[in-house]
């Protein structure tokens, strides 16, 4: 394979992850004519065609998918060994690609990566907010934030937050129309704002739990979303009642805009964790960005 050739397939993957020739083009520092020229090049000289374009979008021929599938092995390698040289050096540097929700974001990364950019200068980081759980390996993450009971099995986690607790809220002028659920019972006979992962996954059952009892109830009303900020949204102009994490509206709860009910099912448990996989060796960008996110209580 000519050099050449390798810097073509890096860019194909590029594309392939991102979706989009701009985005690719601002994340490799070239044009966007020249992302398109040398999709044209890979493809003339592998004979056949590796994207679909449209006038919107880009995605993955069949043909695109089985290359993806036969480079990603030998790219990951290239990347630990790189990651392994720079772990020798003195100073962290490289890119941390990141999968978290908005409210983590917020209340968990933001002040830390402020701090860990300005203070090492050759770090990059790269967020990615979305509420679906993203796959690690598919999307080339490096790490994800979520709450801990969404870590999965094969990840490890890092608590970098507190314990956190649910809040089922709604507008005082909702509560006042169809009363106050004073039971996990009670929610069906009341809207509530229904969240959802991903585009295909099942809409979130509410999980709640007192002394011991575990309640899990199906809910259903007029919106459904994927990002907690618009439940909250909604409940506050009395479409019904969400249920999110409590810090995500504890100011509006305590400025009247929000009404909390069913408290006492809702206990606490363990909150945030940044979770990675075993198997994909950590650059010293992470394992700095893992020491300064832990949560020591």
């Amino acid at each position: 394979m000519r050099r050449d050739e390798l810097g073509d397939l890096t860019v194909f993957m590029t594309v392939a992850e991102e979706g989009n020739f701009t985005r690719a083009a601002n994340r490799l520092g070239v044009s966007q004519s020249a992302v398109s020229h040398t999709i044209r090049r890979l493809e003339a000289s592998l004979g056949f065609r590796v994207l679909n374009r449209t006038s919107r979008s880009v995605s993955t021929t069949d043909m695109g998918e089985k290359l993806i599938d036969a480079l990603r092995p030998g790219l990951e390698q290239i990347e630990s060994r790189i990651e392994q040289l720079r772990s020798i050096g003195d100073t962290p540097a490289g890119l941390v690609r990141l999968t978290a929700s908005a409210t983590a974001v917020r209340g968990i990364l933001w002040p830390v990566i402020m701090e860990l950019v300005r203070d090492y200068p050759h770090i990059r980081i790269d967020i990615n907010t979305n509420s679906r759980l993203a796959d690690l390996a598919e999307g080339r993450f490096d790490a994800a934030v979520r709450l801990a009971e969404m870590v999965g099995p094969d990840l490890i986690a890092v608590p970098v937050g507190p314990s956190v607790e649910m809040a089922a809220v709604a507008a005082p002028s909702y509560f006042e129309k169809r009363g106050v659920p004073l039971h996990p019972g009670d929610l069906d006979a009341h809207d509530c704002i229904v969240m959802r992962f991903g585009a295909t996954t099942a809409p979130y059952d509410w999980e709640f739990e007192r002394k011991g009892e575990e309640i899990v109830r199906k809910v259903s009303g007029p919106l459904v979303f994927n990002e907690a900020e618009f439940c909250v949204a909604a409940a506050r102009e009395g479409y019904g009642i969400a249920y999110v994490t409590l810090p995500e509206v504890e100011a509006d709860i305590k400025a009247g805009r929000l009404q909390r009910v069913l408290a006492d099912w809702c206990e606490p448990f363990d909150g945030f964790q940044l979770c990675y996989s075993s198997r994909r060796q950590m650059s010293s960008a992470l394992r700095l960005l893992i020491d300064r996110l832990r949560y020591r209580g």
